[in-house]
């Protein structure tokens, strides 16, 4: 087994001791992904979770991926009622063929951000 560390100076460094992402045997593995700068500034749920779509998107691009290569996504939001907002944007960056994921609503996310995505992709 060969892991290697994925890192993109695009988004945002880990908080913690992980990385950004981690692929072995060509499969990648993204860390939880947040936007804590447009949330600071008050952005709205829907530019929060788009900053959290290109910060996953820069770091999939930094292990060879694209969005089409994703293959499981795991969202965390802190208000389900933000749903259909975050299901739009969401959709957004996958037009077709969407990867298998699931939506979950938890108690608090790091650094009481509204929503953080994890995801697996697949470099064909």
């Amino acid at each position: 087994m060969t892991k290697k560390i994925i890192f993109s100076p695009d988004a945002p460094a880990a908080i913690g001791p992980y990385s950004q992402a981690v692929e072995v045997n060509g499969m990648v593995f993204v860390s939880g992904q947040i936007a804590l700068s447009v949330f600071e500034s008050g952005a709205s749920i829907e530019e929060e979770m788009d900053q959290v779509m290109k910060n996953m998107g820069h770091i999939l691009k930094a292990a060879g991926c694209t969005y089409t290569d994703v293959v499981k996504c795991s969202i965390f939001v802190k208000d389900m009622d933000n749903f259909a907002k975050i299901n739009q944007v969401y959709g957004a960056h996958f037009p077709e063929n969407p990867p298998a994921r699931e939506t979950v609503e938890v108690a608090r996310l790091p650094k009481d951000v509204r929503v953080e995505i994890a995801c697996i992709a697949y470099k064909s």
